[in-house]
């Protein structure tokens, strides 16, 4: 603290003409005043707005689209087997390679994963922007997770474009890709399964074709791109559905939310939710990657870890 080493009371003012009065404030326009032009106003008032454009702007550019969030739930799931009872699943999503993302980035997201120790790990589509052969960089950073429960994916409706090549890249890295199909895992005894659809908008999901298989009282999860699908989902005998595609609205305004999600996930768009029948619990990830804008606002990209539970 800076103190008066006159001793003078810091309270009272000096009076430097002697009368004993206080001196008033500056008049407009004289020596001292504080009053700036109108041209002095616009430039300043500009160049703030023009700082706080070129703030916000990176933020949502390079600040935000690379701040990954790790977000870490437990689930409790009625008919999960006791065996698999504290199953860690690492569940990502919309990777969008080709579109702001490259392997450089799929290095930092992979870096992430290993450092959940996952269980199992779930990949829900859209590992592309559009062309399969910007997979083909990142397919040995993929291929260093591991799980011991396996490691599984589906298509999203940006993957359709070459989907031969890109099945065989993720079948390069470790996947098991899953087209109305599903796979058995087993654990102390006890069987689960995971079973993937097609996408709702350029494929054709076949629910029945993929549980053909699968007893109907065994615990099933649900690899579906859309997570909105999970209103015809739960018709069917699956217990937890995963899903990706919205990217949580991408842009998120304060107290509004995602001005525009994209069709399929305009119920279901982040978070967990639980279907209005059946309860049926549906994890939405809001992804990794960007599309369309390179751009992300209250939104950040997400790597989800659910715990599970038995009931």
């Amino acid at each position: 603290m800076n103190r008066d080493s006159s001793g003078a009371s810091p309270n009272i003012i000096k009076d430097p003409s002697g009368t004993g009065r206080r001196p008033g404030p500056p008049e407009p326009g004289k020596a001292g005043s504080r009053k700036i032009t109108r041209r002095q106003f616009l430039a300043r008032g500009t160049a703030t707005l023009f700082g706080a454009g070129l703030l916000t702007g990176g933020y949502v550019w390079q600040g935000e689209p690379n701040w990954l969030e790790v977000t870490e739930l437990e689930l409790p799931l009625g008919k999960l087997p006791s065996a698999f009872s504290g199953t860690r699943l690492v569940h990502f999503s919309d990777v969008h390679l080709g579109f702001n993302k490259d392997a450089g980035d799929v290095k930092r997201l992979v870096k992430h994963i290993k450092e959940a120790r996952p269980d199992m790990i779930c990949f829900t589509g859209d590992i592309v922007d559009s062309e399969a052969e910007d997979l083909t960089d990142s397919v040995a950073l993929l291929a260093e997770l591991t799980a011991p429960l396996g490691k599984y994916a589906i298509f999203g409706n940006h993957d359709y474009k070459n989907t031969e090549l890109l099945t065989r890249l993720l079948q390069a890295a470790g996947f098991v890709v899953l087209r109305n199909q599903a796979y058995v895992v087993s654990l102390g005894g006890a069987r689960i399964a995971v079973a993937g659809l097609e996408d709702m908008l350029k494929g054709t999901p076949d629910p029945a074709a993929a549980l053909k298989d699968i007893p109907e009282d065994m615990f099933t999860v649900l690899l579906m791109h859309e997570p909105d699908y999970a209103d015809t989902a739960e018709g069917y005998p699956f217990h937890l559905q995963l899903s990706g595609h919205s990217h949580g609205g991408q842009i998120r305004m304060p107290f509004i939310g995602a001005p525009y999600t994209p069709y399929g996930s305009l119920k279901y768009i982040s978070g967990l939710y639980y279907t209005a029948a059946k309860a049926m619990p549906v994890y939405v990830n809001r992804g990794f990657g960007e599309t369309y804008m390179p751009f992300r606002l209250l939104c950040r990209p997400e790597l989800t870890v659910l715990t599970l539970r038995q009931a």
